[in-house]
């Protein structure tokens, strides 16, 4: 598969002798070099600042069909397991992850969270990345209202929280399985007040089809279109809240010129509320404001021929 974007990876080159310190460069210093550091390719990843994306995936935390699937495979055809919520057990992994963006600081530097339209990854979202308790008379809806989707839980604020985006294209595989048929966005709005679904065409679930799975290499295809969306957005630092096939099948598209290591920090599977950052890039100029950190230089302007460009006149 044809990626225009990738995943930068930064290893050291251990293989290759240290060069010189410039402070013992001798007139034979070109000699001194040893032969397989000239002849090394790097290993590294070096793109342009203003290219870049830093992406915070996270798999939602546990929902009801992950308990009864362990316990029976055949309980992933049940209808009772209909667009499943978390269970106790994953509201408590959220409660985690949140502390956790919050240490980290990840929390305020997030501009855009984008998610799954569906009840557990929307629950999953608003825990982890919306605000404190929902107080009555606030000048803003709340990101989820009590008790939504058969949890426990207190409204959640969005008072001074990014935007909340909900996208089909990163659910999980579409078919069969109806833990994975979402509910009318009708519903969804009253449960999610401040999540943003204009981004979903219609009301009810018409992606889903119940005698067709989606293959793997059709769900790849549709996340590596997902992730060449993400590069034309305005936002630096984005969240994704999303599932695990989703995110084995896109990001196994992704890191074929790493080492094994680092493919599998990129593409294995992910645990319940799991989050990796990782770096997206824009190769193909998809969309990318203009460099903020640069400086243009030569001011005033002078003279300013490199020696090295001299020696070749």
């Amino acid at each position: 598969m044809n990626s225009a974007l990738s995943f930068p990876h930064f290893i050291s080159i251990s293989s290759v002798s240290p060069l010189p310190s410039p402070r013992t460069l001798s007139p034979r210093f070109c000699n001194s070099i040893p032969s397989q550091a000239m002849e090394a390719k790097p290993s590294q990843g070096l793109y342009p600042l203003h290219r870049c994306k830093t992406i915070h995936l996270v798999r939602h935390a546990q929902g009801v069909h992950n308990v009864e699937g362990e316990k029976n495979h055949d309980a992933y055809l049940s209808e009772d397991l209909f667009d499943a919520h978390l269970t106790p057990l994953g509201w408590q992994q959220v409660d985690n992850l949140r502390k956790h963006v919050k240490a980290s600081g990840i929390s305020n530097r997030i501009e855009l969270v984008v998610v799954s339209p569906l009840l557990r990854t929307l629950q999953t979202a608003v825990g982890t990345f919306g605000g404190e308790g929902y107080t009555d008379g606030v000048d803003a809806p709340p990101l989820m209202t009590t008790g939504a989707g058969s949890s426990d839980r207190p409204a959640i604020s969005s008072l001074n929280r990014p935007p909340f985006i909900a996208v089909e294209s990163c659910r999980e595989h579409l078919g069969v399985h109806p833990c994975d048929r979402r509910s009318s966005i009708t519903k969804y709005r009253e449960l999610f007040p401040a999540v943003d679904f204009s981004l979903v065409e219609t009301d009810e679930d018409v992606l889903w089809k119940p005698e067709i799975r989606e293959e793997d290499k059709d769900l790849a295809a549709r996340g590596v279109k997902f992730m060449n969306w993400l590069s034309t957005r305005k936002e630096k630092e984005i969240a994704v809240v999303t599932h695990s096939g989703f995110l084995y099948h896109t990001l196994n598209s992704f890191g074929n010129d790493c080492v094994p290591t680092v493919k599998s920090e990129i593409s294995s599977h992910f645990a319940n509320c799991e989050l990796r950052s990782v770096v997206l890039v824009d190769k193909c100029m998809n969309g990318s404001d203009p460099p903020v950190t640069n400086y243009p230089g030569k001011i005033p302007s002078g003279e300013d021929l490199p020696s090295d460009l001299a020696d070749e006149k």
